[in-house]
């Protein structure tokens, strides 16, 4: 008999668009978007991740996000803590131009769980 397959967790990638998006000449921002882009589908593809939703809040916020509220958000299931490292390292490891999208955006995790309705009150 195999064991059951371990609860995945549920992260919550809280991301901040930070000041030296913002000081980028007018029209410069898309080779940051493309690399944004890039990252996202690299985060979706590493192993176990799967991609619940994420929303953009950039039409009701403008300027730099250093806290709360984020930027944007990505929730997804990812089946360990050391996955959760690797995405956020995606923002170190991923190239724009001559710098990292770190350069651009600060990532900070939020790990639970699936809130569920226990049995004994359904």
């Amino acid at each position: 008999m195999s064991e059951p397959a371990a609860t995945p967790l549920r992260v919550l990638f809280c991301i901040g668009v930070n000041q030296n998006f913002f000081d980028l000449p007018t029209g410069h921002g898309a080779k940051v978007w493309a690399a944004f882009s890039g990252m996202m589908t690299k985060l979706a593809e590493l192993p176990g991740v799967n991609v619940l939703g994420d929303i953009d809040d950039d039409q009701h916020m403008v300027g730099p996000s250093d806290s709360w509220p984020w930027t944007c958000y990505i929730l997804a299931d990812v089946p360990d803590h050391q996955t959760i490292a690797e995405a956020c390292n995606l923002f170190r490891s991923t190239p724009v131009g001559e710098y990292s999208l770190w350069r651009y955006a600060r990532v900070e995790a939020r790990v639970g769980r699936p809130l569920t309705t226990p049995a004994s009150v359904r």
